[in-house]
This record gives C-alpha cells, structure tokens and sequence, in this order.
C-alpha cells in the first residue's frame, strides 16, 4: 500500500508526478480549461508570432519579393491581353498578333515561375516558424512548475501544442500568403482601374464599404464560433485521452460502448459547433461576393455602353474587365480569409498566454553555488507548506527536521501525515510558506533547481517509464551513462536478468509507458534509473511496494548496498522494509511525532509502537 492518501496529494499531485490515471476527470477539466479561454477579439495577439518570422527572414524577403513580382506578373497580365484585343485584333495583323501573344505567353511564364518560388519560400517559412513555435512552447511548458497544472490541465496544454499551433501553421504557411496577395492584388486592380477608366473605378470604390460591412460583421460571429467549435474538440480529445488511459478498466468494466457513445456525442458536439462556423462563413461569403459581382455586372454594362459610343476601346474594356474581377475576386479571398486570421488570432492568444507564464520555481538572478564535492546533509526548519489549490489544509505544520550526510532516515506515519510532501520540497517543486530547507548549507530558494535536483534520485511508487528501450529507461537517469554502467545499475536492482530475458536484450521497446512489462518489472527499472544517476541522495517513495516478497528481499539488499555512502530517505508503510534504517521519523500531521531506532519507537508506546503492532502483531514487541 502507498502512503499518497488522497488528503496529501490529490489526483493533481498525481498529475504532476506523471503518474498513470492522470487522465481522470480530465475531460471535465478541459471543459472548464475551455470555458475560461479568452476569445481574440483583435488580430494583435499575431504580432507574438513576428519574433519567430525574423529568425527566417531571409525565407520572409524571398517570399515577399516573389510575391510582389507574381502579383505584378498578374496584373501585367491584363495588360498584355489589352494590347493583344486592340493591336491584335482590332489591327487584324497575324504578325503583330504572334509578337503580343508572345508577350503575353512571356508574362504568363514570369507568373508561373514567381507564383511556384512565392509558394515554396512561404511554406517553408510556415513549416520553420510552426517548427520554432512548437520548441520554444514544450520547452519552455517543461520549465513550469507543477503549481502552473493546478490551474492549467495537461489536456490544455496538449491542445496549445497540437490544435492550436496547426491554426498558426495554417496561418502563417497559406492564409497570411493568400491574404497579402490579394490585398496587393486588389490595391493594384484599383490602381488601374483609375487608370483604364477614372469613372467607372469611382463607382467601383462606392461598392467598397457595401462589401466590408457584412464581412466584419459576420467575421466577428465567425470568430465566435471558431473559438466555440476548437473548444468542442478539445472536449472530444480530452474524453479520448481519459479513456485510452484507462482502457483496461473501460474493458474490465465492460464499457467499450458507453465511453463509443460518450466519445460520438462529444464529437457531435463539436461537429455541431464546426457546422454553424461553417454555415456563418458560408453566408458571408455569399453575400461579399454577390454584392461585388452585382456591382461589378452595373459597371461592366455602362462600360460596353462607353465602347459603343467610342468612348472607351475594346481592349481597355477586356483589361478593365480582368481587373474588376481580379478585384472582386480579391475581396472576396480577403472576406474568406479574415476568418482564418481570427481564429488564428485566437490560437495564437492561448499559445503566448502559456509563453509568457512564469514558473513560480525558478533560480534567482545570482544563484548561491552548492558545495563541492557533495556532502548530503539535509535540514527542514520549522516547515509550514499547505498546496496551492488547498491553502487551509496544512500538509506541513512547523516540520523541523535534520537528516546528516550518509544517513538513512525512514519517513514513517499515516496516510496524509506529510511524508511524501517532504520529497516533493527537498525536489523543490514547491517552496515553503514558512520556515527554510538547506542542502548542504544552502537554502533551495537561493540556489539553481536544477542543480538541486541534479544531486537526487527518486524513485515513487508508480514511477513513470517511457516509450523506447530498457537501455532508454535507464540513461534516462543519466544520459551520457555507457553499457557498462547501465548493466551495472540494472544488476543493483535485480534487473539485469530479466532485460537480458527480452527478445532483444536491452535494446527491447518496452511499449507506452512500458506496459509490457509487470510492474515488478518496471520497478526495477525505475531503481536502476535512479541508482545510475549516481547522486549523493536518494529518495525513495515506497520503491519496492510493487515488488513479490522474493523479489522485494533481492531489491532491498541491493538497495542497502547502494545506500553505503549516501544520504537516503525512505517512505514506507510496510515497517519491515525500514527496520534497518540509521533513524525512523514518525510523521503526524505534518510535524514529527517521534524518532528513534525501531527497538526505541516499539518500547516508547506512541505511534510507531500502535502502527508495528498493527503490522507486527505481538511480535512487535
């Protein structure tokens, strides 16, 4: 049995220790996540993205420049066709007809060759500034301290990662491309139209705000619903994510098609909320290009009038025709693509949001260096520490407590007694509202956390494993361990035979989470983790309650021999694992209650005394 009771840590403490079933509840709690997304009212949230375009900008300027020369390209285009109606045409020349046709084939060549160079140089900005983004978002959300996911669900922040950076992506590599070449190409369009024919541009231009209005009203609806429809899906993939994590227990239970079900009316839900954007965008669309192509079709009809009367020449006509639908075309792609930029806006919000979080854990601005070598002295003063999301429950009440170095202190007591946040402090993944924890001398607050914890080892009760190979598992503790120290890891912890018993050695995938294994198995593992780590402290967190009672002897010697020279604590319910610690603690409340050896603690009649007799029976005594 472990020690982690609910009252000491909760399913988020579970959470943040990576622990399996961290999926509980967690599609309710994506729900609420949802709930308090802020919604982008404004594109500026896009400017967080400009620090990740610069680092390519060379990407950036070809893009741009092929850009300008397709959309120059296309509207030479109309040009040349103009030349070819009244030059060719109309002058009836075969030979002057094949020199402007020439012309125009050329122009076309121009276009095709710039739109391709435009279309690479863009993509590959978009994949780079997607690719940057996505860094800096993992590595800094590994930076965050477990407080940070009291407030924010890891399902959240998978969507940050996964959903809404793809909205970014899809920015940045087509939609943001699309829409300046359209604004360029309508600003060109408008250009010569007031060349070709000043009157008819001027009742072009009064179409303008005609098209505007319905697209940014519509646009802020579309937006609305954009945010709705990603929350939705949110919910759908938290659901998934819950009920893959638990899949035996959905199976043992028998509740394959209630959780299909639940999962289909979540994605319905979703489907529902994409249906109505899509509706809401398709009306605006219709309506932005009706009432340009409406206009369009008056000016067209007073310009054949206007060439009739010989006021205006055919070949100005075709040309001002290809630039009023280039134009219309171009409002009309602006109109479709604003609700891209929106939802986009409003992805990007949520991803500079997790940005710009600040771990509350962090080293100060001149961090005070630990001494070398390492000497493993530990000492609580008088501690008080309640979680953040429970400040009126004290999970540690003035704990005083000095461990020497090479000691082994055994953290015994009842569940929610405070043991297991006494690790959680001495790891520094939370600081004290009251009193100071040293290391050596130093105070965790005023040194670097990573070269805190760069002296410990832990291994917990459920301690994670990941995808990859035995080998993997191990150097996780320490990369740039070699074979021989692996093997040798794995053999202090009874390991070895087993690995060396896979089909491929220590080279074997052990699967997600290393489900192929049982889970003495991972145990194991888990210790020769930590032992080839090689820190002058270890923590250990009920660290052979996994394991049968043969296995546990074997594990345990190995353990009491890697023990020799360092400073060790232990937390276990089974008193028959810490009878040979230096000193057991009895915890209580958060405080210490009583310490001593175990013949001491039996003959005193406190609390150990009523926990070994529990245990022991009367041969406690």
């Amino acid at each position: 049995m472990t020690d982690i009771s609910i009252s000491e840590t909760s399913s988020t403490e579970s959470q943040i220790d990576g622990r399996p079933g961290q999926g509980a509840a967690l599609a309710s709690q994506i729900s609420e996540a949802a709930a308090r997304r802020p919604k982008g009212k404004t594109i500026r949230p896009l400017g967080h993205i400009l620090p990740f375009i610069a680092a390519h900008r060379l990407d950036a300027l070809c893009a741009f420049f092929f850009l300008l020369v397709s959309t120059s390209a296309t509207l030479g285009l109309t040009g040349a066709v103009r030349i070819v109606v009244d030059h060719g045409f109309v002058q009836g020349s075969p030979e002057a007809l094949n020199r402007y046709f020439l012309i125009m084939v050329a122009v076309a060549l121009g276009l095709a060759a710039a739109s391709a160079l435009r279309f690479f140089f863009i993509t590959k900005l978009g994949e780079a500034v997607v690719a940057d983004l996505r860094k800096a978002v993992y590595a800094h959300t590994l930076t965050l301290d477990p407080a940070y996911f009291l407030k924010t669900r890891t399902g959240e922040v998978l969507s940050r990662l996964t959903t809404d950076i793809t909205i970014v992506e899809n920015l940045v590599g087509s939609s943001a491309s699309i829409a300046l070449r359209n604004f360029l190409s309508l600003i060109g369009a408008l250009a010569l139209l007031f060349v070709v024919s000043p009157k008819l541009a001027g009742l072009i231009i009064l179409l303008v705000p005609m098209v505007v209005a319905p697209m940014f009203l519509f646009g802020r609806r579309v937006r609305k619903l954009s945010a709705s429809a990603q929350d939705r899906f949110a919910d759908a993939v938290g659901f998934a994510g819950e009920s893959l994590d638990a899949l035996d227990t959905v199976q043992a239970f028998g509740r394959e098609k209630s959780a299909g079900q639940r999962f289909g009316q979540s994605v319905d839900i979703a489907f529902k909320a994409s249906l109505a954007r899509i509706q809401a965008r398709a009306i605006m669309t219709a309506l932005v290009i009706g009432l340009v192509f409406g206009g369009v079709a008056v000016v067209l009809w007073l310009g054949a009038h206007a060439v009739i009367m010989g006021t205006m020449t055919g070949g100005a006509l075709v040309q001002f025709l290809f630039l009023s639908v280039m134009a219309a075309g171009s409002v009309g792609a602006l109109g479709e693509v604003w609700g891209d930029v929106q939802k986009a806006s409003g992805a990007m919000e949520r991803i500079s949001e997790l940005l710009s979080a600040k771990p509350a854990i962090a080293a100060p601005a001149l961090p005070k260096a630990l001494p070398v070598p390492a000497q493993g002295s530990v000492e609580f003063d008088k501690v008080s520490f309640a979680y953040p999301g429970r400040p009126d429950l004290q999970a540690l009440n003035g704990l005083s407590l000095s461990i020497r170095p090479g000691e082994t202190v055994a953290l015994v007591g009842p569940s929610g007694a405070g043991k297991s946040t006494v690790l959680r402090l001495l790891l520094r993944f939370y600081d004290p509202q009251a009193g100071s924890i040293r290391l050596d001398g130093i105070d965790l607050r005023d040194a670097d956390p990573a070269e805190v914890r760069a002296r410990m080892a832990l291994v917990a009760q459920d301690a994670p494993l990941f995808s990859g190979s035995a080998l993997d598992n191990i150097r996780f503790g320490r990369e740039e361990a070699d074979l021989e120290a692996v093997q040798a890891a794995a053999r202090a912890a009874e390991a070895d035979g087993f690995i060396r018993a896979l089909p491929e050695g220590y080279d074997t995938g052990v699967g997600e989470r290393a489900k192929t294994l049982s889970g003495g198995q991972k145990q194991r593992l888990a210790i020769a983790r930590a032992l080839v780590r090689n820190a002058p402290i270890l923590l250990l967190d009920e660290a052979t309650s996994a394991l049968d009672a043969e296995n546990e002897r074997l594990v345990q010697q190995a353990l009491h021999d890697a023990m020799t020279g360092r400073t060790t604590l232990v937390i276990a319910h089974r008193l028959a694992t810490v009878l040979r610690a230096d000193r057991i603690v009895v915890m209580d409340a958060g405080r210490v209650v009583e310490q001593g050896t175990h013949a001491a603690l039996v003959a005193k009649g406190g609390l150990y005394a009523h926990l070994a007799k529990l245990q022991f029976g009367d041969e406690a005594a």
